[in-house]
């Protein structure tokens, strides 16, 4: 137990110094205050973020066991896929509110390190409360197949509207809010009050939005694992992978349209596995249970991604025409 102990402290204090070190140099040698992010610096941000995902998994292979890596791989996989959902939202909110590209990294990186705060907190709840209720693992899986398939013939003209949302409306009643962007700042004085400014607004709706999020990808995460350090390590290294990757995508993102079946077949499967783990477990080891989680995930997000990029280039010529 002592040794079992002393092995999750160095791997969370491995985890915790690599993440600081690799924030700092994100934020002081691959990001500029206030400067337009180009493909190229995003995509070897995007590099820089994955490479570390899967070093930690090299890690956690050599450190704690092959099972324990590959249940972080294969809940970082699913992260990874899911932020995508994320990106089209992020993409909405800067559109609706106008606000100016120079300011998109500041403002992402905000509410991506308000994001981690609140999952952390949502998923030791999370834990927790299963650690005392192991039934509730059941209500998981049937709220992720009822997701899934929602997810699946989700109607493509059904568009999400910051303007409308329950949050802004909220942040408007109980907050004085400009929705003019006052010097790049969060609270602003105007007419001799502090007003909070649209960056504000923009920060608090991506954190919002993020937890909703989290909502279907921690229970899918516990579907993979139960261990706590695999789900807060799996789920900090895809969220810090957000804003690089929102930057690579963002002209793109429209371009996977079948990304979202792919994402759905996975809940489907995830919440079909919790609800029938323990038939399974008289069938399969639970190695073998991982490695064919991790299948299901790489084979429907890659072939989702392929399947979208072949049906554009089918479209191309009537684009054209």
């Amino acid at each position: 137990m002592t040794e079992n102990m002393n092995s999750h402290q160095l791997i969370y204090l491995v985890f915790g110094i690599v993440v600081f070190a690799a924030l700092l140099f994100d934020m002081g040698l691959l990001s500029k205050k206030n400067k337009t992010i180009s493909i190229k610096t995003a995509l070897l941000q995007t590099l820089f973020w994955v490479l570390l995902a899967f070093a930690f998994f090299v890690f956690l292979w050599l450190q704690e066991s092959r099972t324990t890596a590959l249940e972080y791989i294969s809940a970082y996989l699913m992260e990874w896929s899911l932020s995508v959902d994320n990106i089209f939202v992020f993409i909405i909110l800067f559109s609706a509110f106008n606000i100016k590209e120079k300011q998109f990294g500041r403002v992402l990186l905000v509410g991506i390190l308000m994001a981690i705060v609140f999952r952390i907190l949502f998923i030791t709840v999370g834990v927790s409360l299963v650690e005392k209720a192991e039934w509730l693992l059941y209500i998981f899986g049937v709220f992720l197949v009822y997701t899934g398939f929602k997810m699946f013939v989700a109607n493509e003209d059904e568009t999400f509207q910051p303007k409308e949302s329950k949050v802004f409306k909220f942040l408007q009643r109980f907050l004085p809010v400009t929705l003019e962007d006052i010097d790049g700042k969060y609270i602003a004085k105007q007419n001799g009050k502090s007003v909070y400014t649209v960056l504000f607004v923009v920060v608090a709706m991506l954190a919002v939005t993020d937890l909703v999020f989290a909502l279907d990808s921690i229970p899918a995460v516990m579907g993979i694992s139960r261990s706590k350090m695999v789900i807060y390590t799996s789920n900090t290294f895809a969220v810090l992978g957000l804003r690089s990757l929102f930057f690579l995508l963002k002209g793109a993102v429209n371009k996977f349209e079948y990304l979202q079946q792919g994402i759905a077949v996975v809940l489907v499967f995830i919440g079909a596995k919790m609800l029938l783990e323990h038939y399974l477990l008289r069938w399969f080891s639970k190695n073998a249970l991982v490695f064919i989680s991790l299948g299901v995930i790489v084979v429907c997000i890659v072939s989702s991604i392929l399947y979208s990029m072949y049906h554009n280039r089918k479209k191309l010529p009537e684009d054209l025409v």
